[in-house]
């Protein structure tokens, strides 16, 4: 048997213990070679994707072995070939699997006595002398035969695929959409693969492409390559890019001459694959050439429909009248402040005014300058004059933050448009806009473009639409830059609260937020060890030495400092770590393998594609799931597993979920998470580990957006410098839109 260290195995497959149709991930049970086969204690356990595979196959199986809390010691593949088995008894147990219809155990036998290892040259090429088998006639021998060319077409797919370079689970992928004509397409159009397939991207289909042979210069690669481009830049945020920049980044990418990447980019365009916008000349300027100039906006078409529907509602509110009954302002916000019990500042009722006034407005502003005050006091306006408000925010957590905060009912924006799978749209549309007269949508610096363009289409012409954000924070997570586009437009009112109010109340996170965004680089008030951390302080930094150090420092916090000193703090629900990268000793992944161990050790779990699941785990949705009403960056905790089953259920605000193997890799652990997917998000206690090897992520609206999450109290542990680099490099990448241009260009 190969021993504990071997990274390759070959043998029979023997019994499949759990298969999911949907991946093809399978556990199963596995004889190497080189051992007596009747020996049960020579089976080793196998796990992974085996696409195409029956009992009493040979496979080569490459891969690691792993060590399962309940199942012990399993090998875990990465790769595989299969071979039909050569020998008499995987003959047998490979006919005997059930595989082909009219083949059970018993005429499997038959088969087998009859004609030995000649038994697959017989069913391929002489099936005829099926007939002398007892008990097999022509009907039946000729049902067998049909069944067994279809299983070997199968088969030698699956081959055919591998043998370019395609995993086993893009196998499963490419077969369950194309069928029988995967070989066709592969081999004729490789890059259709990219298209249609979600999860296989150009550089799968390049490099199958290129090893079918495919020319550098072929016209279907630089067409999927610009599309790859354009779609790459699309997750760093942009929705367009500059035509010149583009032809050198794609000409870059794609190891091919420029003017063949401009011959391509026209061709596109002419086919409506691609949309171009002439740059804006000025007053006494030609008119450029639209797609020549180095400086015409070049889109993919989604991105362009979204940014001019989001331009015609900002045009459509703005023409159409209001529904508000009369409300007299200046009265309604002296009602407002006597409800209160205190006088807004100026700024505050400018907000409120211009809310009632302008059908669409902004408001924005940082931390403690009483964006809470003004919403409270308009809810309360309209609600008295029986308006219908609709409250609404990017995440589950900022919505019921809203709700807390107004008094009145917030939802996510999804759940609010009600989206319909089997339309593959919200419900809520321009056809069939929101039953309200005052929308108003926190956390608006995470609205990318095409969740803005859904969501203003939802808007009828008489509603009031306020947008509230704070443009200091990280862009959305999706391409765009709404938020900060309509501010420069000029076209919408806007109200900048500037005015600091919770200041007074000596308040560490709001002080240490606006002074990292006035550049002031200052430490926050210091300790080195943990022994040393006041209970009472709202926002310390915890000194580390090294990577190393920073995790100690942090598992203790969790472990150690919260439950004995802030004991009204739960060290899984209440605490929330947030790294800026997923790699390293102090990044996302190994804080939360380590926290894992430390907070949740001795529950058995179901392994996943990255981690493994135990009751009681953090977990965060990873991806918007429109069938289970979850969201991407949905926190939730796993309360049960089903081992037998390979099944575990999470409960998400109070509503729980049963998921699959095969759904596994749409949940990771939340014990830490990035700062980018805290977006929206808000806890009681934050703790942030900064280093100066996260330097390709530290910036200003990182660090800025990081402690701002934190609701009671924030704990940055790290080096010193690493807080003076994020605080100094206040240059964010530009974002490339054509939002601005084509909200001008409307009446």
């Amino acid at each position: 048997m190969a021993s504990p260290a071997s990274q390759t195995l070959t043998g029979v497959l023997e019994r499949i213990i759990f298969f999911n149709e949907e991946n093809h991930y399978t556990i199963a049970e596995f004889r190497p070679d080189a051992v007596n086969p009747n020996d049960p204690e020579a089976k080793v356990t196998i796990v992974g994707a085996l696409p195409g595979v029956e009992c009493g196959e040979t496979l080569h199986l490459e891969g690691e072995w792993t060590r399962h809390a309940q199942h012990g010691a399993q090998f875990k593949i990465g790769a595989f070939k299969s071979e039909l088995p050569s020998s008499v008894y995987g003959i047998r147990k490979y006919l005997g699997s059930g595989l082909v219809p009219g083949i059970g155990k018993v005429y499997a036998n038959k088969i087998v006595d009859a004609f030995g290892i000649e038994t697959f040259r017989i069913l391929s090429e002489e099936s005829g002398r099926l007939r002398d088998v007892e008990g097999i006639g022509k009907k039946r021998a000729g049902s067998i035969k049909q069944a067994w060319d279809e299983k070997r077409t199968e088969r030698e797919l699956y081959i055919f695929l591998q043998t370019y370079g395609v995993t086993p689970s893009q196998c499963v992928k490419l077969v369950n959409h194309f069928g029988p004509a995967a070989k066709q397409v592969l081999i004729n159009e490789p890059y259709r693969v990219a298209r249609e397939i979600d999860g296989i991207g150009f550089k799968t289909a390049d490099r199958i492409a290129i090893n079918l042979g495919f020319a550098n210069d072929a016209a279907p690669r630089l067409d999927a390559g610009l599309i790859f481009a354009l779609d790459t830049l699309q997750e760093e945020g942009h929705t367009a890019f500059r035509h010149g920049d583009l032809v050198e980044y794609s000409s870059q990418q794609l190891e091919t001459d420029s003017r063949l990447i401009e011959a391509r980019i026209e061709a596109l365009i002419t086919a409506k694959s691609l949309v171009v916008h002439a740059p804006q000349a000025g007053p006494a300027e030609p008119p450029p050439s639209t797609i020549r100039s180095p400086q015409s906006l070049i889109q993919l078409p989604h991105n362009d429909r979204a940014e001019q529907k989001i331009a015609d509602v900002v045009s459509r509110v703005g023409r159409v009248g209001s529904g508000l009954p009369p409300i007299k302002a200046d009265a309604a916000v002296k009602w407002a402040e006597e409800k209160a019990g205190f006088t807004f500042h100026e700024l505050q009722r400018t907000a409120v005014r211009n809310a009632l006034a302008h059908k669409f407005s902004v408001l924005t502003g940082g931390p403690g300058t009483g964006k809470t005050s003004i919403l409270r006091a308009l809810v309360e306006i309209l609600k008295a004059k029986k308006v219908r408000v609709h409250l609404a925010a990017p995440t589950g957590r900022a919505a019921q933050r809203l709700a807390e905060t107004t008094g009145g009912f917030a939802s996510t924006i999804h759940r609010l448009l009600k989206y319909e799978p089997a339309n593959g749209g919200f419900t809520s549309n321009e056809s069939n806009p929101l039953a309200t007269d005052f929308l108003i949508v926190d956390e608006a610096s995470m609205l990318d473009t095409r969740l803005a363009s859904a969501l203003f289409q939802a808007v009828p012409s008489r509603a009031h639409l306020l947008l509230v954000g704070d443009t200091d924070q990280l862009p959305s997570v999706g391409a765009g830059n709404v938020l900060k586009d309509l501010i420069a437009t000029e076209r919408v009112p806007v109200t900048r609260l500037a005015v600091i109010y919770r200041q007074q109340e000596q308040s560490g996170i709001v002080t240490t937020a606006h002074a990292i965004n006035s550049g002031d680089a200052s430490l926050p008030p210091s300790v080195t060890e943990l022994t040393d951390l006041q209970a009472w302080s709202d926002l310390t930094f915890v000194i580390a030495t090294d990577a190393e150090d920073c995790l100690r420092k942090v598992t203790a916090l969790c472990t150690e400092f919260v439950p004995q000193v802030w004991k009204w703090f739960h060290p899984v629900n209440d605490v929330q770590v947030l790294a800026p990268m997923h790699k390293g000793v102090a990044g996302v992944a190994n804080l939360n393998a380590t926290l894992q161990g430390a907070l949740n050790p001795h529950a058995r779990g179901l392994r996943g594609p990255t981690a493994e699941y135990r009751p009681g785990d953090k977990v965060i949705q990873l991806r918007n799931n429109y069938d289970k009403n979850l969201f991407n960056g949905d926190i939730g905790s796993v309360k049960s597993i089903d081992g037998v089953a390979g099944t575990l259920e999470a409960e998400f605000d109070g509503e729980k979920h049963k998921f699959d193997r095969g759904e596994f890799g749409d949940l990771a652990l939340a014990y830490a998470i990035s700062i980018h997917k805290s977006q929206g998000s808000e806890y009681p206690v934050v703790i942030i580990p900064l280093l100066k090897g996260h330097f390709m992520m530290l910036q200003r609206n990182l660090l800025y957006t990081a402690i701002t999450r934190g609701r009671k109290k924030v704990v940055i542990v790290g080096e010193p410098a690493a807080y003076g680099m994020a605080v100094r490099n206040s240059e964010s990448k530009q974002r490339v839109t054509h939002l601005k241009e084509a909200i001008a260009a409307r009446p």
